[in-house]
């Protein structure tokens, strides 16, 4: 891509519809006065909570309220600045809007430290009175859980005040790396300039030029290394916030308390490194074959995206990449595949890259509105996996909302990422069989075998750098952007053996986003561990095992899960399903090797 186009310039079909959420900006100033105003409402009920059942019904059912219209307007606000994340008018607008989600944590603070003066057995007599109680029985159960990890109503206040202060190291990064931070433009064989992006950069190092792919690769990171103090000050700020919070709460590390929030055993976290490190011979095979498909000496950092196939792969029209994903989710039955064509139709998706709009891809909306998803396009098979991917988040919210409450309508990431991954493995699946083209089938097949290596492999090296380096902060040891080169380099050494690490990937670890959210990323692995079992068993057992999967995806977090993954037939207690998935990638490069041949 040469240039990258105004907002302006995209025709509407192809941006979301956020109004849909509010007409104007003026529905939105209405609606986030109001809420406002509604937002001391709950500090009525301070000290009663748990008075009599009446009351405590009343209370929880005003905070839902309370919460469900703050994320409409923080929606719409954030939705609207990610459009252009250089619009000052739309980030005072999300700033404005995170002080109010702020501002309603805050004062709503004082209900479980107050719940968490129950005992399980009053809460029962409770529901007995009171039966709409009942809606809120696992919430109930999950705060009484957390009771040695919550602190008085007076410090649960302080720390709610404070969400947006131990946020800021994201918020700045954020700026930084979207709004502030500009990249070079190279020159492509052709002379022809070639703008730099974090929407593109990965793209880029899929081209065929490796002289071109090799001058992106040192512009892009000669740029973060221009802000590496910046980046570096920012990160270990964000991880000594995490420290300080989990410190706080009476948990031993921030890991533990990342964790226990969604009530995952640390050991899961554990039984995944130690799996991936057991097979991290099947990730050397796996560059090996890119150095021999590239026939090169040494595979270089900036060879590490190209394909097996040696080339870009076919271009890909954003309307033929919905045709083929709406067929894949055919086993998942009419109504899951009918919702997906008719959300497409109706505007979910704001599909290109414009001067500004928020790098990667997320799905977003809220229990009040349809899914929205971002996206930045690019007209290749790697994003029609992207689109699979969000689509089965936002379908993930859109049958939670058909069964659930919204007390239980935000799921998990833990669980979030099942969803997503199982929309990609089906695509693969349905790709191999019914294209014929011997090309296509071999970048489909790349493709997933790209898509393992960059979501089991590599999110489990950024697990393994997240908790080293919240480690050595818990430890005393300074984070100074040198020991985090260093840490990330030795980890990328271990992983990627054959290639040759250099000083310049050292600096990788400035450019992932998600380390700003800790302990995040490892269930992307964990994920996608799950969803190639349960794709296996429901192109094994059809209709039956597609049941159970939907069914999953309508309990939202109406359970732990683990609990909600074993409704869809998966252990993720134990190393089987990452065993499994490591296994079926080994056969497929075997397989892609005997094409090579």
């Amino acid at each position: 891509m040469s240039s990258v186009p105004d907002r302006s310039e995209v025709d509407d079909e192809y941006t979301w519809d956020l109004e849909s959420i509010f007409a104007s900006d003026e529905d939105w100033e209405a609606a986030y006065e109001e809420v406002s105003e509604r937002v001391d409402d709950l500090s009525s009920f301070e000290g009663q909570v748990t008075d009599d059942a009446e009351t405590l019904l009343s209370v929880l059912e005003l905070r839902d309220e309370i919460m469900r219209e703050v994320s409409v307007v923080a929606a719409y606000a954030r939705m609207r600045r990610d459009e252009d994340t250089t619009d000052q008018h739309y980030q005072a607008l999300t700033a404005r809007a995170q002080s109010l989600a702020s501002d309603a944590q805050s004062a709503a603070s004082f209900i479980e430290p107050e719940l968490q003066e129950l005992t399980a057995e009053e809460f029962t007599e409770m529901v007995e009175t009171e039966p709409a109680l009942e809606t809120y029985d696992h919430y109930v159960d999950d705060v009484l859980r957390l009771k040695p990890h919550t602190r008085s109503a007076e410090v649960e206040e302080l720390l709610a005040e404070l969400g947006e202060v131990t946020g800021a190291a994201g918020e700045v990064y954020t700026m930084l790396s979207n709004a502030d931070m500009e990249f070079p433009t190279v020159e492509n064989g052709d002379g022809d300039p070639v703008e730099i992006t974090q929407s593109n950069f990965t793209n880029l190092l899929k081209r065929p030029d490796r002289d071109f792919r090799r001058r992106v690769y040192e512009g892009y990171f000669d740029e973060w290394q221009a802000v590496r103090n910046a980046v570096a000050t920012a990160y270990k700020n964000s991880v000594k916030a995490d420290v300080k919070l989990a410190q706080a709460r009476n948990y031993e590390t921030a890991r533990e308390a990342a964790l226990d929030g969604p009530n995952v055993p640390v050991s899961v976290y554990d039984t995944l490194v130690e799996t991936v490190h057991d097979n991290v011979d099947k990730l050397h095979h796996h560059a090996e074959l890119k150095r021999e498909a590239l026939g090169v000496d040494d595979l270089q950092m900036w060879d590490l995206y190209m394909p097996l196939t040696g080339d870009e792969g076919p271009d890909l029209e954003y309307d033929q990449a919905t045709e083929y994903v709406v067929d894949a989710l055919e086993p998942l039955g009419e109504e899951y595949q009918s919702r997906v064509a008719e959300g497409l139709e109706s505007r979910w998706v704001d599909v290109y890259e414009n001067e500004g709009k928020q790098s990667g891809a997320y799905s977003g909306g809220t229990y009040d509105t349809q899914p929205f998803i971002l996206m930045n396009y690019q007209d290749d098979v790697s994003s029609m996996y992207t689109l699979a991917h969000e689509l089965g988040h936002s379908m993930h919210s859109e049958l939670t909302k058909d069964e659930q409450p919204y007390i239980y309508s935000s799921y998990e990431i833990f669980v979030a990422e099942v969803a997503s991954t199982v929309n990609e493995a089906l695509l693969t699946t349905h790709l191999l069989e019914t294209v014929e083209d011997p090309e296509f089938r071999k970048h489909v097949l790349n493709e997933f075998l790209e898509r393992v290596r960059s979501t089991l492999y590599r999110q489990t090296l950024f697990a393994e750098f997240e908790h080293e380096a919240h480690r050595l902060e818990e430890e005393g040891e300074p984070l100074t952007a040198d020991r985090l080169d260093d840490l990330y380099r030795g980890l990328k050494a271990d992983y990627y053996e054959p290639a040759v690490v250099d000083d310049r990937i050292a600096r990788e670890w400035m450019r992932i986003p998600h380390f700003y959210r800790a302990f995040y990323v490892y269930q992307y692995a964990t994920g996608i561990s799950a969803a190639l079992a349960i794709v296996d068993r429901i192109l094994e057992e059809g209709e039956s095992a597609a049941a159970d999967y939907r069914s999953f995806l309508r309990q939202g977090s109406r359970e732990y899960p683990l609990e909600l993954l074993e409704i869809a037939g998966v252990e993720m207690s134990t190393s089987e399903p990452v065993e499994r998935a490591l296994e079926t990638y080994g056969q497929r490069l075997e397989e892609f090797e005997a094409l090579m041949e």
